[in-house]
């Protein structure tokens, strides 16, 4: 099974602030779901105390420096490396934050699926540049969230070179 990163980044790659997602789009939420549920999902310990508790459905796996750190429903590793082996070999891996994981699997990853809001976001974290060089779009669909009035779209991307 592949290892994918999923995220939803604002067009100035904004992906957070404060430790929490700077917008809501049900849309979003709802094909993180659909895409992650009986995979298993692998985040930084920042992402696991913003989202706080795991997620159902899924293998939880944080990445922390605390080699003592016990939660609750998660496996704790201290590095990416250690995440990819501990996860089952027939489940797809997500990569679902932060920045520090995200900079660590770019390299790794064979997939990014990709929710972009259309407008400059304010926000203190963000995600790595997408290199044109090495990932090609696959797949996009437009939408526009009735409530908060955004525009985004759902993107795949697939590595077509290595750096």
């Amino acid at each position: 099974m592949g290892i994918t990163i999923i995220v939803a980044q604002a067009k100035n790659r904004t992906i957070g602030v404060k430790g929490t997602l700077p917008w809501h789009l049900s849309a979003d939420l709802k094909r993180f779901k659909q895409l992650t549920t009986g995979n298993t999902v692998i985040m930084g310990r920042k992402t696991w105390d913003s989202i706080g508790k795991s997620l159902p459905n899924r293998k939880n796996i944080v990445i922390t420096r605390n080699s003592d750190l016990i939660l609750e429903d998660a496996q704790t590793v201290t590095s990416l490396e250690a995440a990819l082996h501990a996860a089952p070999n027939d489940s797809e891996k997500f990569i679902i934050g932060g920045a520090e994981i995200y900079n660590l699997a770019m390299s790794i990853v064979d997939t990014i699926e990709m929710t972009l809001i259309h407008e400059d976001v304010s926000g203190d974290t963000y995600f790595p540049l997408v290199n044109s060089n090495v990932w090609k779009e696959s797949k996009r669909s437009e939408h526009q969230d009735c409530k908060s009035d955004l525009n985004y779209s759902f993107i795949t991307y697939k590595r077509v070179n290595t750096l």
